[in-house]
């Protein structure tokens, strides 16, 4: 969706420069202006919306200590001349 602001962005301003009228210049000027920082902005948002993680894939902390026991019990059998802590 943010593509077509560019693309309109780019119509704004091939239409302000074959314009004989300077208001007509003016505010498509503008509008082309708007249109690229709304392109810039969706282009930010979906950036940073593919960096972002699933929150349903984050541990908790009641998850992650019976992973560390799981994983201290595997050493444990593992290796048994060692003495527990």
């Amino acid at each position: 969706m943010h593509w077509l602001y560019l693309l309109l962005a780019l119509a704004a301003m091939a239409v302000a420069i074959k314009t004989t009228s300077s208001g007509l210049m003016l505010l498509c000027m503008l509008a082309s202006l708007v249109l690229l920082v709304l392109w810039l902005a969706g282009l930010y948002s979906a950036r940073m919306a593919g960096r972002s993680r699933d929150p349903s894939a984050m541990i908790d902390p009641a998850e992650l200590r019976r992973l560390r026991e799981q994983a201290e019990a595997r050493k444990a059998a593992n290796n048994p001349e060692s003495p527990a802590p």
